[in-house]
Formats: structure tokens, C-alpha cells, sequence
């Protein structure tokens, strides 16, 4: 596989989801970011705006999220929008890389943690890169093992914190050269 046949689907916002996109810039990579009407994106390279009949296809009771992460959520129609477009994100990209933290009941942080819950409900190979760690971990039998990711599929959800560290740019770079060798 190289990086020229290779699509990178994203949402584009500050932090890791930019930081990826600029890193698939670098190698090649075909990019797709999602977004919707109102939704402020860091880097609007390729955007592909959804309407509102788009994102219902993404559509799933906030109790069921609210239950799944742990969590209850304040201002429901906007995060729900966020929810929606990040299942575009984990439906098109088959493998799911995200940077972010992993928490003690296994969810990550925010909203990274529910492209990571619909990537195990959808059996995706998934990959965290934790910033408190600073170690990469794969989820294998439904647990959190330290992993050494590569991109192994045509298809990749690139995702994560908006609070993107020094640690977690350098882990995502190393993955890009791990995968691709040196950018082009």
C-alpha cells in the first residue's frame, strides 16, 4: 500500500485533526473533512459539507451516548450534530487513529471517545495515541494493549483532542513515517 492510495477522513478542527490533515498533505494522502453549516474547521481543505438529511444518517439517542461514555451532555442539538458527523468520520475511515486520553473506564476524553465507542461497535481496528502515557495502544479483546500503529488500510478516521501536545504531534508524524517512510 502507498500513501497515494490512501484517504484520510477527518473533521478538520484545531489540534489533531488539522495536524493530520497537513500530515497527509505531506505524504499524498487524499483527504476528506466532514463538516456542517456553522461548524468552524481549522483547516478547510476538502470539505465535505453535510446538510441536515446527511447528518441524520448519523443519528443516535444521546441516552445511548449518555450511557455508552459514562456521561451526561449539556447543550444536546449542537454536540448531537458534532456526534453525527464524527460517525461519517468512522463510517467512511475504516481504521480509526485518535490522540487524546484514555480513561480508567476505558472511553477516551470527549468527544474523541465517541469515534472510538462507534469504532468498537462497528469491530474497526483502533489505535489511541494517550498523552498522559505517551504511549500508543491498540484496543484488542476489549481492552487497551501498548501497540505500535501503522496505517494499514486504504481508508483511516484521523481524530482527536483539540489540545494536541508537542508528544502527540511527534507520535503522529512517527506514525506517518512508519507507515510511509519519508514524505515525498
Amino acid at each position: 500500500m502507498t500513501s497515494q492510495s490512501c484517504r484520510l477522513y477527518s473533521g478538520g478542527l484545531k489540534g489533531t485533526e488539522a495536524f493530520f490533515g497537513q500530515c497527509a498533505e505531506e505524504y499524498g494522502i487524499q483527504e476528506t473533512n466532514f463538516s456542517f453549516e456553522g461548524h468552524k474547521c481549522a483547516r478547510n481543505e476538502n470539505i465535505t459539507l453535510l446538510d441536515d438529511q446527511a447528518l441524520k444518517k448519523g443519528n443516535i439517542s444521546m441516552e445511548i451516548v449518555s450511557q455508552r461514555m459514562g456521561r451526561r451532555y449539556a447543550q444536546v442539538d449542537k454536540i448531537r450534530k458534532v456526534f453525527q458527523l464524527i460517525f461519517h468520520m468512522v463510517n467512511k475511515g475504516y481504521q480509526v487513529i485518535a490522540v487524546g486520553w484514555i480513561q480508567a473506564d476505558k472511553t477516551v476524553k470527549g468527544g474523541t471517545g465517541w469515534g472510538v465507542e462507534l469504532a468498537k461497535f462497528f469491530n474497526r481496528p483502533i489505535h489511541v495515541f494517550d498523552q498522559e502515557s505517551n504511549t500508543w495502544y491498540g484496543w484488542i479483546n476489549n481492552d487497551w494493549v501498548a501497540d505500535t500503529p501503522v496505517i494499514s488500510h486504504d481508508t483511516f478516521c484521523g481524530t482527536g483532542t483539540r489540545n494536541l501536545s508537542q508528544s502527540g504531534e511527534a507520535a503522529i508524524k512517527e506514525l506517518f513515517e512508519r507507515s510511509f517512510g519519508s514524505p515525498a
